[in-house]
């Protein structure tokens, strides 16, 4: 099955006071992110440093297409109420893998 790397960034609801723990329905997004893990959705993710200031996270997803991986997304409740939004999804062909 097709990964993607996916690049998620804020929102028009994201609070600029707020760190990313302390944004509006953080709980639900981590507990619906943690079952796109436990369903081998996500296979890596987590914030990360951007030079852009309105990046969040990378992730590794992986998915039988773009359009299906969308779908998957939607359901997010920070994609819901806009807080995040899914920035770039780009093809990766992973050559290198030292999970086991």
């Amino acid at each position: 099955m097709p990964v993607y790397a996916v690049t998620t960034a804020k929102g028009p609801n994201w609070d600029h006071n707020r760190g990313i723990r302390e944004q509006p329905y953080f709980e639900e997004h981590a507990a619906f992110a943690d079952e796109l893990v436990e369903r081998g959705v996500i296979i890596l993710g987590g914030p990360v440093d951007s030079e852009d200031d309105e990046d969040i996270a990378l992730l590794a997803v992986e998915a039988p297409g773009e359009d299906a991986l969308r779908v998957v997304f939607d359901d997010d409740p920070w994609i819901v109420h806009q807080v995040f939004r899914l920035k770039h999804i780009r093809t990766w062909t992973l050559w290198l893998d030292g999970r086991s």
